[in-house]
């Protein structure tokens, strides 16, 4: 951990033994306290030698580097012990999930290793494990169904290199408009799809369905066909699954007290028992297959996984064109069939990846970027390797952190248990039943139907409930992708139509001179959706309640941006009130407001930021009664009617408050009412002569 000399020397020791294993937070945070200290202290900073700030930058990059010099035993065991029994719980998922990609079985174990591998090198989560997960499946199958695997592994690296460019380009940002109402509905629309797909291995069905609605309906039209035995055994799988996941909530020993040593290990063989239950489920179902099946049945009780390819798959560049049927698809081609996926898959990655480190990351804050990059790397050399896209698992990242991992590494075991199973263990997946494998799946998702957070949006904030319901509906019918789209879509909507009608607060009121005036103030910032209401709203108002010649005081504490058009739009309502020789005025305009209206050659733009200055202006142009003809008279002539400061020497009579006026506002320009013209110099025409003005 290098420091920098802000920290005493003799302190280094210390603090390296105790804030190493979390050096990337440590490092965040020594650059967030750098930045809040003085120029002066941070220009040490800024003599570090760039050897060091490479060294720095790659640490940041590859975390590994980081916490592996420190790693022992200790950590070993415990990374090994939550390695395996991830593993245990990944194989019958990895499984599960490639049939629900459409793809052949192997293609999910295929899916499983190369994300634990690469993310134990670039990973800042030690919970996460990156897999194939459920959501991931069913986007997956949008693209493969009526293809063939090529699809699948072709957008797993497209998927990486799209991720991979957000990373660099520093996009993560986008994420952040897709908010938790749509996510909501959205990750509670493709649990429901997902559920009723797996309705067709549950009941022993054949038929081929494209959505939501086509499930349902080629159930119903199939009912007839459901075989007993497979029906049987996927509900009984499903009770007894359910049943074992509650076994780890089961409270061993004296609620108050202490639990002794075998009220512990008792407790832990349940959670155990409990967190490996898939894997359990499929070898009892697996072994009940064997011996029930005979090569001589026409027709086996159980409907099998068949035939898994064993060994490595093929390590080499992902299929850049391929055959289907009698058509070659070149890449631009497959790319075409793939569609809008290849940004929204990535997008829905992410998403799960980021929310999913945030869950974990114990009050730390969260790298998106590196996420970002990370996964990015994790799919595209996933794609050597035949890979579905993958995005981190929040159920095996629970077993993990429940499990006790320590570091990243804790993915590599898994990944070596995963290799284990495809050079030995294929053979067997031949008798795995595959209404086990849909109870698996079932039991998977039917929790990430997010029902319980509705009472509380309903309490909150009902208009939420919009987006979400929208979402909901559009994914069962419409698909999960233009679902999302249009779930996003109606969230932009409720987001940005406050800016466009944003609510404007009139209120009359009176200065301590007793000056009169309409105190306007909008709600939001001022930009071109705006522009036509804020015109069309304030000049009703300056008519209607202030009987066309009260002066109009736009407070702008609200408005904290505006653009071009805003400006143009404010430059159109002054000119509305210049025709109706009614006053206007902006208070307290932000700096950036201020520079875009000038910007924008918006010379009648009167703002100014104190009460004492808008008493005096609005005294001042109360004050004469022939105030408007005077203006039109200098202006002429050329005259200058707005001034800058001017010496009192300049005025041969000059009244005490006008002159306490030159001294305060001394900074800004005025605007001078002549009640009594006697002489005037046309300081600002061209030639500079004496000009003989009317002497009223």
């Amino acid at each position: 951990l290098q420091l920098t000399t802000i920290v005493p020397e003799k302190k280094v020791d210390k603090f390296r033994v105790h804030a190493i294993s979390g050096a990337r937070n440590i490092i965040h945070r020594l650059n967030t306290f750098r930045m809040s200290l003085p120029i002066s202290h941070r220009d040490s900073e800024n003599r570090t030698p760039w050897l060091r700030r490479i060294k720095n930058s790659v640490y940041q990059f590859v975390p590994i580097l980081s916490w592996m010099p420190l790693y022992n035993s200790h950590k070993f065991i415990c990374d090994l012990i939550a390695g395996v029994t991830v593993g245990l719980t990944v194989m019958p998922q990895s499984l599960a999930y490639a049939t629900l990609a459409g793809l052949e079985p192997q293609y999910g174990l295929y899916s499983a290793y190369m994300g634990c591998f690469v993310y134990a090198v670039f990973g800042t989560c030690k919970d996460i494990t990156i897999g194939p997960t459920a959501l991931m499946a069913l986007m997956t199958y949008q693209q493969v169904m009526d293809r063939n695997a090529d699809f699948a592994v072709l957008l797993c690296f497209l998927t990486g290199c799209v991720q991979l460019l957000m990373g660099v380009l520093h996009l993560g940002v986008l994420v952040d408009f897709i908010s938790i109402p749509v996510t909501v509905g959205f990750t509670s629309a493709t649990s429901v799809i997902i559920a009723c797909s797996q309705l067709k291995g549950l009941l022993g069905l054949k038929f081929q369905a494209n959505g939501f609605l086509d499930t349902i309906t080629a159930v119903f039209n199939n009912i007839h066909n459901t075989r007993l035995w497979d029906t049987v055994l996927g509900f009984t799988c499903i009770i007894i699954l359910l049943l074992l996941r509650k076994l780890k909530d089961i409270n061993i020993g004296p609620k108050d007290g202490k639990p002794d040593q075998r009220q512990k290990t008792i407790k832990k063989t349940l959670w155990l028992i409990s967190t490996s239950r898939n894997v359990i489920i499929v070898i009892l179902c697996s072994v009940l297959a064997y011996c029930l099946h005979s090569e001589s049945d026409e027709e086996p009780p159980f409907v099998l996984t068949g035939d898994v390819r064993s060994g490595l798959p093929p390590f080499g560049l992902p299929p850049f064109s391929t055959v289907l049927g009698n058509q070659t698809y070149s890449f631009t081609e497959m790319c075409s069939e793939l569609g809008s996926s290849i940004v929204l898959v990535p997008i829905i990655g992410v998403l799960g990846n980021v929310a999913i480190a945030k869950a974990f990351s114990t009050g730390d804050s969260v790298d998106a970027t590196q996420e970002l990059l990370t996964l990015g790397i994790c799919n595209f050399f996933g794609s050597f390797a035949s890979s579905m896209p993958v995005t981190g698992s929040f159920s095996r990242s629970a077993v993990n952190h429940a499990s006790g991992v320590m570091t990243p590494f804790g993915g590599v075991y898994t990944a070596v248990l995963i290799l284990l199973a495809l050079g030995l263990l294929t053979p067997y997946f031949f008798f795995i039943p595959k209404a086990s494998l849909a109870a698996v799946i079932i039991c998977a998702v039917i929790f990430m139907i997010e029902y319980e957070v509705v009472k509380p949006m309903w309490k909150s904030s009902r208009k939420d409930l919009i987006p979400t319901f929208v979402t909901f509906v559009a994914c069962l019918v419409i698909g999960v992708e233009l679902g999302i789209l249009i779930g996003v879509g109606i969230n932009l909507i409720f987001l940005l139509y406050p800016s466009a009608r944003p609510t404007i607060h009139v209120e009359r009121a009176t200065t301590r001179s007793g000056v009169e005036y309409l105190l306007v103030t909008p709600s939001n910032s001022l930009y071109f959706p705006a522009v036509d209401f804020i015109r069309t709203n304030v000049g009703k108002v300056a008519v209607k309640q202030g009987s066309s010649h009260l002066p109009v005081i736009i407070d702008c504490r609200f408005i904290l941006g505006a653009d071009f058009t805003a400006a143009k739009g404010i430059a159109a309502l002054i000119e509305d009130f210049n025709k109706r020789k009614q006053p206007i005025y902006f208070y307290n305009p932000q700096p950036s407001v201020v520079a875009v209206f000038k910007g924008a050659s918006l010379e009648e733009f009167v703002h100014f930021c104190s009460q004492e200055e808008l008493d005096f202006i609005l005294q001042s142009s109360s004050s004469s009664k022939n105030y408007e003809p005077t203006k039109e008279t200098l202006l002429e002539h050329k005259a200058v009617v707005e001034m800058k400061t001017i010496p009192s020497s300049t005025i041969g009579i000059c009244p005490l408050q006008l002159y306490e006026a030159f001294v305060k506002f001394s900074r800004y320009q005025l605007l001078i009412e002549i009640e009594c013209l006697v002489e005037s110099r046309c300081v600002g025409s061209q030639d500079g002569t004496l000009v003989q003005l009317p002497g009223e």
